[in-house]
Parts: structure tokens; sequence; C-alpha cells
């Protein structure tokens, strides 16, 4: 989905030329012409991402409108464009909430770095926001991405279930987020900022089973050198989640029963039970009702779990939330692999929402984990993901004959001699593969006179990788003046 810049300013003429600007790069533009519609804009009407405002406008001033809108509670960043560059004009705008500020006119390098930089700066602080929700166990059913009707559902189901302490049952296909629901309903609860803890009952060894789950004496079995709580007595006076929960043996399905009724649990090796407060989350992608008509699951475990069930729609059921589950995926991955992609172009949108994906919201998140890593431009396009447009990547194009007006950077060279780098050392052993790039990149700078673009397209890699290799191994190019080149 295009991220939306507003562009407030009364100047016609400035609008439409930073309108082109921008929608050439592939954002969305929205106009506004003072301050009272920004705000109307930003409060009542479909909003933007980033705010371009101009500093002087009839009526109300580009200040007046930023503190406005802070005060109402818009967060979204905004950049002011002002005609006097004084320190005292920048000072009052950055007090006020500004996150930048152009100087008019404004150059268009200038103005899409600064676009993209705000972005960034709001994916970093909605990224920290998360990782500390997270952390401290308070993601609640507004952090949940989505808002189709199924997931609607879902979320009304969770607000009511968390207000007790009633077992919930979460069902749905794998990868669907069964967890991530578990932990929004943990930080609805009372029990928020209490332990959290998460077990997957398909990964558990079958001979520790009970000892992972209620905990074990010192001494009690043969290895039993410390003593351990167990998950049960970790997530006391909090939530525990029983992942794949139709994968319990038999003979911990009884023992559990046994927890979940009494309120106790016996570790392995202890006299006496120890009381404990746990609130049961539970899930599952079999269906446990054809388990306990088979004989693989007590009847009598299934309703004491089954007594809230709330069921994870399927990403194909929901098609709708996928632009903002990808919006969302690539923030996260932006802040984790420091690139700066924008978001999707139309037709990547289109073909990710058309997709079926059979392994659900997981498949997604791994789909787009690639796409940000193989990316090279802002806007990730089909040939991101291979593996559901079956576009292959495109290889650098290299011209037959140069073309007349071609740059010296693209006539021909003179010939090169037929080994430039050497790959074995004087005993006549190969050298390491970190000797061999370093001295293949200093060939090609000096073979391509410092033009890193050219460089980097003969190399077969993205300019930022150059750059890094080129600072990392302490080669000799003047950046600077490579830069400048291309």
């Amino acid at each position: 989905m295009a991220k939306t810049v507003l562009v407030v300013d009364d100047d016609p003429t400035q609008r439409r030329l930073v309108q082109a600007v921008l929608e050439r790069e592939g954002f969305a533009v929205s106009q506004a012409e003072n301050g009272g519609e920004a705000i109307d804009c930003l409060t009542t009407g479909g909003g933007a991402d980033v705010v371009l405002l101009d500093m002087v406008m009839p009526g109300m001033s580009g200040l007046e409108c930023l503190a406005e809108l802070r005060a109402a509670g818009v967060t979204t960043p905004v950049i002011v464009l002002t005609a006097n560059a004084g320190i005292e004009s920048v000072v009052k705008a950055m007090q006020a909430g500004a996150q930048d500020f152009f100087v008019k006119p404004v150059s268009a390098e200038r103005l899409l770095v600064g676009v993209r930089n705000a972005l960034q700066m709001t994916q970093l602080t909605a990224e920290v926001g998360r990782l500390k929700k997270h952390n401290s166990g308070r993601t609640t059913f507004d952090d949940l991405v989505g808002d189709s009707p199924p997931m609607r559902m879902v979320k009304a189901l969770g607000v009511r279930a968390a207000r007790s302490t009633i077992p919930v049952l979460i069902t749905g296909e794998s990868g669907v987020g069964k967890e991530v629901i578990a932990r929004a309903l943990h930080g609805a609860s009372d029990r928020a900022g209490r332990p959290f803890v998460a077990v997957n009952c398909g990964a558990l060894p079958a001979n520790l089973v009970e000892s992972i789950l209620f905990g074990h004496e010192k001494g009690s079995f043969t290895g039993a050198h410390d003593k351990h709580l167990g998950k049960f007595k970790e997530a006391d006076g909090g939530t525990l989640f029983l992942d794949e929960i139709g994968e319990l043996p038999l003979d911990m399905q009884v023992k559990l029963l046994r927890a979940l009724q009494e309120g106790e649990i016996d570790p392995v090796g202890s006299k006496r039970p120890v009381k404990v407060d746990v609130r049961i989350v539970s899930a599952t992608n079999r269906e446990l009702d054809r388990q306990v008509a088979a004989g693989a699951f007590r009847e009598d475990l299934f309703y004491r779990l089954n007594v809230f069930p709330i069921e994870a729609p399927a990403l194909r059921d929901r098609r709708e939330d996928v632009p903002a589950l990808v919006d969302h995926f690539i923030g996260r991955f932006n802040v984790e692999e420091g690139k700066r992609v924008v978001g999707c172009a139309p037709e990547t949108a289109e073909l990710l929402k058309a997709f079926d994906w059979p392994g659900n919201v997981r498949q997604l998140e791994n789909a787009v984990y690639r796409a940000i890593v193989l990316a090279d431009g802002p806007f990730l396009k089909p040939h991101d993901f291979p593996a559901i447009s079956g576009v292959a990547m495109p290889t650098p194009e290299v011209d037959a004959a140069p073309a007349a007006n071609a740059t010296a950077t693209s006539t021909e060279l003179p010939p090169m001699p037929e080994a430039p780098v050497r790959i074995l050392d004087g005993k006549g052993h190969l050298r390491t593969l970190e000797e061999i790039e370093r001295d293949l990149i200093q060939h090609a700078i000096e073979v391509y006179a410092g033009h890193m673009s050219e460089i980097a397209r003969r190399l077969g890699i993205g300019r930022s990788t150059l750059y890094r290799k080129v600072r990392e191994q302490g080669l000799d190019v003047d950046l600077e003046q490579g830069a400048q080149a291309t």
C-alpha cells in the first residue's frame, strides 16, 4: 500500500510541484490549502503517513496548525517548509513537534530523503513500542493487525474472554497467529504485566513432559542435579499458553486435568502438592473432537479446555488484511535489517492480496522478510516475491554497443589482462576469499575510475553493499568523489 503524504500550502503551484515529485516516486499525495483543512484531514478524514506543512499561511499559521494537531493527539510526523532559514524559526518548529524542516525552494532529492527519514522514524518508534509491550506482557487486541470481519469477531470475543479467567481454546490452521491472540488475551486481562509462559506441547520430549510442566525436586531422578520449578510455577499469577495441546501424551492429560481442576501441581519427587494461580489458554490446529472420538484425547480434558473457543481465521479468509500485515512486516524488518523500504508497488500489493497463502500469516511474514533483504529500491516489486509471482530477479543489462551519447563509464575500456586478480599465493595455495574479493574490488575501482554505480553494476552487487565493503576493507577510494561520479 502506497504511503500518503499530505501537502499543506496556500500556494497551488508549490503543491503541484511537490505532488509531482512525490508521485513520481510512488507516493500517494493529498492536498490542503490551509491549516483548518489539514486538521480536518488528519483528525476526521483519511489521514496521512507524513505531513509537509508550510510555516506561513493566511489565517492559521503552520506553527498554530502543528500545535493543534499535537494537542488533538495526532502523532503523524510533520516536516515544515519555510522561506526563512533563521535558527529561531527552526527551533520554534522543532519545539512545536516538527520532525524536520525544509527551506524553500527544496530540491527533489532533499524532499524525498526527508519524507523517507520521517517514515523510517515512524517505523522505529512503532517497533520499539511493540517490543516494549511484547516484553512486558501488555500486548492487547488493539495491537492485532487487521480489521476484516473475521478479525473483528476474534477481537470482540477476545476482549470478552479477557475480562474473566475462563479457559480459552484457540483453534485454527498452522501459522494463523494463535500465540499472538493468546498474548493479547493476557495483555487485555487483569494479569497484564505478569508472566506469560508459552509451551509447545508437541516439542516436549516424551520422558520430560511431566518435569517440564510441573517441575521436579533435586535428586528425584537421574540427572536432576537441581530443583526445577516447571512451567506452571513459572506462570504463577499470570497466563500459561499450551500450544498444540492435541500433541500432549494421554498420561500427561490426566495430570493436566487435575492441575486445572484443583489449582495445584505435583512436582516430580515432591512430597506435597504446590498451589498455583494460572490462567490457562490453549491452542491447536487439530480437530480435538475427532481426537476424542478416536480415543487420542481425553473427553473430560477437552470439555475443560473448550469452555470458550475462539477460531483464528485463515489468511485467505481475510484477504483485506494483507496490505496492513505487509506494511506491519515491512516496518518491522526495516528496523531489524537497517533497510528503508517504503512499501509495495501497486501491482505487488494486488499480487499478494490475490495469493491463497497456505502457510497463512507466518508464510506472508517470511515472504516479506526475504523480499526486504533482497530489495534494492524503495518499493517491493513482483520479482522480490519470485515464489509467488513466478517472476525472476532481473539481471543487469549489458549493452552490446555503447550509445553515442554514453558517459565515460559506459564506453569501451582498454583490454584487461587475463588474470588481473591472483587466486594463488606465493606458495601455490589458494588465497582467502576475503583477500581475493578485496583485490577484485580495488581492481574494479581502478578500471572504472571510481564510478561506484558502474562498479556495483559490473560486480553484480548493490551500491550500499559496495560502499560497506570498501569501508570494511579500507580500500583506497574517495567515497565522496565516487558518489558524485555516479
